[in-house]
Parts: structure tokens; sequence; C-alpha cells
């Protein structure tokens, strides 16, 4: 049985839209490409053939993951997010406890993680060490360099 995980509008969106472009479009890529390297001949010697149907199941193995995270797919209303502590959706203005530099991010999804748009994943580290704390507490974040100890500042709606 497969987790539930909770997304953005968006973020669902994202991903229905890069699956139906899997169905829709790579998939009878790969077909004609299989038709292709079948009609030249002997498979046993036709290095095409075997990289198109290696590609075949390579894509179908992705389209497979993607409908079950899809069918297991819930959009959270942001608007119910609770700001007293921090959860999924929530932006976290925190700060390094040793250095004192302050940072802020939004804790999304795995699939919706993107580093430069300031979102990290709520199943990575960070992420996990971050969830549940509240304004003032400390999080205590291991990475393979050792601890690191982060203050919550604030917490908003992403």
């Amino acid at each position: 049985m497969s987790q539930i995980t909770y997304y953005t509008e968006e973020g669902l969106n994202r991903m229905i839209k890069e699956l139906h472009e899997m169905k829709t479009i790579q998939r009878p890529a790969i077909s004609l490409q299989i038709g292709e390297a079948r009609d030249k001949g002997d498979l046993s010697e036709n290095a095409e053939y075997d990289a198109a149907k290696e590609a075949q199941g390579l894509l179908e193995m992705k389209i497979a993951k993607l409908d079950s995270i899809i069918g297991n797919a819930r959009i959270i209303d942001e608007s119910t997010v609770d700001n007293s502590k921090v959860f999924i959706l929530s932006k976290v203005l925190i700060k390094n406890v040793e250095n004192g530099m302050e940072f802020e991010y939004t804790l999304v999804a795995e699939n919706e993680a993107d580093l430069k748009a300031k979102k990290i994943s709520m199943d990575s580290p960070f992420g996990k060490g971050l969830l549940g704390k509240k304004v003032g507490e400390i999080a205590e974040i291991t990475t393979p360099n050792g601890s690191m100890h982060f203050e919550i500042l604030n917490i908003s709606r992403g």
C-alpha cells in the first residue's frame, strides 16, 4: 500500500502534466523506435532494438511510479495550515545558532523540493529536523559534518 502524500495544487498539476507527456509523447516515440529497429533485421545483434527496449522498460517504470504517487496524492489547503508549528507548506525563517546566518525555506513534498526556489522536502533530514517545531525552539539537524542547530524565528504560510 502506498503512502498518502500532500502537495500544493501547482505541484500536483505539474506531476499530472509530466505523466500525460510520458504517456502521449514519450511512449509512442519509443514504440516507433522499437518498430524501426525491428525492421532492420536480426534482433539478436541489434543494439538499437536493445536500447529502445531498455528505454521502454525505464519509461514504463517511471509511468507506474508517477501513476502511484498521483493516485495517493492529496492537495493540501494552504488556508488550513497551522502556523503555530512547522508543518508541510510552512515558510520557516531560521537562524543558524553557531554563525547567526538566517535562512527562509518552505517545506514541501519530496517531488516539489527545489533548493533554488527555497523549497525543501519535509522528508529530508533538514525538513524532518524542523517539523513540529515552534517559534523560539531550537531544531537540531544532523548532517554529514555533524549536528547543526537552528532557531525558529518565524513561521508563516508558504
